[in-house]
């Protein structure tokens, strides 16, 4: 049985100590005072036995007012429900998950009032996604006499999710995009003729491309005569993440990892508000997660599910297994857009021969995420010798990776090299324009 005495009990401790100033002139006073502080301590500890257990009607419970997701502060409730027919007087205090950050007290005293209900909240932020626990909640609740705290634990303890930031995912898109809306981009396409999918016929504007004009058409209205195209829809869209070794480098505060499920997420938000199906394979020596093509709400909901407690493997990935299950899973003609990192002639000699898989079929484009210390690595002149052999290291690997990239080109794919700061507008660039070009 845990408790603490309150302030009361050693005000009244300290007020019967007074009269032995006393007892120089009046020895039995002593006995007085010993009496007083027998009686108080007893009465203190018959106090505690009465009040040591809360009513059954007091009831505590922990809500959220959200999914947890990285970065993003969440808000943590405690809702006391008072049914017993008494005043209480309360000292709450939360156990969280000590991987996450508090952002104010998560401790509180206040009365709780017969048959009524009272709250207290705070909030705190995680940084890494993953299953993450929190306690059984800490109440101190003060006796009949209020000669002490008794202390107790309510409540059970509950595991949350912490899922990647679909908020920010979002932003990225917004801010490659531009203040323009996806449809606008949409339509300026449509202007421009590209897409592959026939909207309507219109007449002939100079500057229109000859392959376009409708002969048919033009014979029957006797005047040259358009087809106009729009963006196709209902397109397929694979990303495959690698969960590799090279992926668990960390840029910043988070693992490249982090940074490529980030990306795809305002890919995938991307291509369903242009109408295309979006999937996501993610990959290491084994095939860890698939999720085929769809879009919508619950699409996105299942990605998130998926990926809120992967992490990437200090292994090699294996190219080779996961385009073969891409050629395999997917019939339709697709944008695969494959999220890696390279720095050796093995990992890239792997890659390029795997891509054979996929081509002519669908169509590849492999997005290298570098370190950007590594190209400031060599953008000044060494110092000293150490300098030196840093900057040949950088360079060669550097050397390595465009060189792989190049060859991507030469079998018909698409090639990034970015930074983790630069992956998600690059690649939104890059699927744009295999939208507007209609190269899918």
């Amino acid at each position: 049985m845990r408790f603490v005495f309150t302030r009361r009990f050693y005000i009244l401790l300290a007020a019967g100590l007074v009269p032995l100033g006393l007892a120089w002139t009046f020895p039995s006073l002593k006995y007085a005072v010993v009496g007083y502080d027998i009686l108080l301590i007893g009465t203190a500890i018959v106090d505690l036995f009465m009040s040591r257990k809360l009513p059954e009607e007091f009831v505590i419970k922990r809500e959220f007012d959200r999914r947890f997701a990285i970065g993003d502060a969440a808000k943590v409730s405690l809702v006391i429900d008072n049914a017993s027919p008494r005043d209480i007087r309360v000292i709450v205090k939360d156990e969280y998950p000590p991987e996450m950050t508090l952002n104010e007290s998560r401790e509180a005293e206040f009365n709780v009032a017969a048959q009524s209900t009272a709250e207290f909240y705070y909030h705190v932020t995680p940084h890494r996604r993953g299953a993450y626990a929190f306690g059984r909640i800490a109440v101190r609740h003060l006796s009949r006499l209020g000669l002490v705290w008794c202390q107790s634990q309510l409540g059970e303890p509950q595991t949350v999710k912490v899922y990647p930031n679909m908020r920010r995912a979002r932003e990225m898109e917004l801010k490659a995009l531009g203040a323009r809306s996806f449809l606008a981009i949409q339509r300026r396409a449509v202007r421009r003729g590209e897409g592959r999918e026939f909207e309507s016929m219109r007449d002939y504007v100079r500057g229109d491309e000859l392959r376009h004009i409708s002969w048919t058409a033009t014979a029957r209205r006797g005047k040259l005569t358009t087809r106009q195209y729009q963006i196709e829809r209902d397109q397929t869209v694979m990303i495959a993440i690698d969960a590799g070794r090279l992926m668990t480098g960390r840029i910043g505060d988070e693992t490249k990892f982090d940074t490529a499920i980030h990306a795809s997420l305002a890919l995938m938000s991307a291509s369903a508000r242009a109408g295309d199906n979006c999937g996501l394979v993610v990959f290491g020596r084994r095939i860890r997660k698939y999720l085929p093509p769809k879009r919508g709400l619950e699409h996105i909901d299942a990605v998130l599910e998926s990926l809120h407690d992967l992490e990437p493997e200090l292994i090699e990935p294996s190219y080779a297994r996961a385009f073969q299950f891409i050629a395999s899973n997917t019939k339709k003609r697709s944008f695969v857009v494959i999220l890696t990192d390279l720095v050796d002639k093995d990992s890239s000699k792997e890659l390029i021969n795997s891509l054979k898989l996929l081509r002519p079929r669908h169509l590849p484009l492999v997005a290298t995420i570098g370190d950007r210390d590594l190209n400031a690595a060599v953008g000044h002149a060494p110092k000293d010798i150490k300098e030196v052999f840093t900057q040949s290291a950088a360079e060669e690997i550097i050397h390595q990776r465009e060189s792989a990239l190049r060859l991507v080109e030469t079998l018909g794919g698409l090639a990034l090299d970015v930074t983790a700061q630069t992956l998600a507008p690059k690649l939104l660039e890059s699927y744009l324009k295999v939208k507007e070009r209609g190269l899918l």
